[in-house]
């Protein structure tokens, strides 16, 4: 059995743990932003691709492309990937967005939609239908075919303030939208992402933004 050099697999490590860079991210992740507004996309359709674009293939992709653990040893082989540029990471997160679309829409995106998107939104490469469904190949293996949707903040944020409204009037305060912006901001932030790996927690936290600056603590001295 082939073992790999000690020395190439930290190297390979460390190069896992450095994507995709803040600079990358953020990039991208603006770019799918802006997409999910141009295509006016339901709140669970936006961050259910969020979830599958930043929290599951970007983390993945690593993994599928070198060592780092690839199942059976075996990377994911792609044009598509290799080499990897920015226009190939942007048709993969609007793959994300036409994943999410299946699952939660009756009508899901259509492929030739998404391609017409492609053409105006992503620079230097014009992809075609076909391309589009070869990186729905790659995205789904480097997720393991895992698209469960249940962990998701906004999930939790609606059912949050169903139950918050029903037990209290301060819920009708809440402006779900101003939640939202909050969800968008700390996407955006790397440093903050982490918190998404905790669903409900950061869900009530949001759901409680809106309402600490409408009413905020004073302090009296008695």
């Amino acid at each position: 059995m082939e073992t790999v050099d000690e020395g190439q697999a930290m190297e390979v490590a460390a190069a896992a743990s450095a994507w995709p860079g803040p600079s990358r991210r953020s990039h991208l992740l603006q770019f799918l932003l802006h997409v999910s507004k141009r295509l006016d996309l339901r709140p669970i359709v936006k961050y259910s691709a969020l979830e599958f674009f930043d929290a599951r293939f970007l983390p993945g992709l690593p993994r599928k492309m070198g060592f780092c653990g690839a199942r059976s040893g075996r990377a994911v082989r792609s044009w598509l990937i290799e080499p990897l540029r920015d226009s190939n990471l942007e048709l993969f997160a609007l793959v994300a967005v036409w994943i999410a679309s299946k699952i939660h829409e009756m009508r899901p995106l259509s492929v030739k939609s998404l391609k017409a998107l492609s053409d105006r939104v992503i620079a230097d490469q014009h992809f075609t239908c076909r391309d589009f469904a070869d990186a729905e190949l790659v995205f789904m293996e480097v997720l393991d075919y895992n698209i469960g949707c249940t962990n998701i903040a906004f999930i939790y944020l609606e059912e949050l303030l169903i139950q918050f409204r029903e037990i209290s009037k301060l819920g009708d305060l809440v402006n779900m939208d101003v939640c939202m912006e909050i969800l968008d901001v700390l996407y955006e932030t790397e440093d903050t992402a982490w918190l998404f790996n905790f669903a409900c927690p950061l869900a009530a936290s949001t759901l409680v933004c809106p309402l600490n600056a409408a009413f905020p603590l004073t302090s009296k001295r008695y």
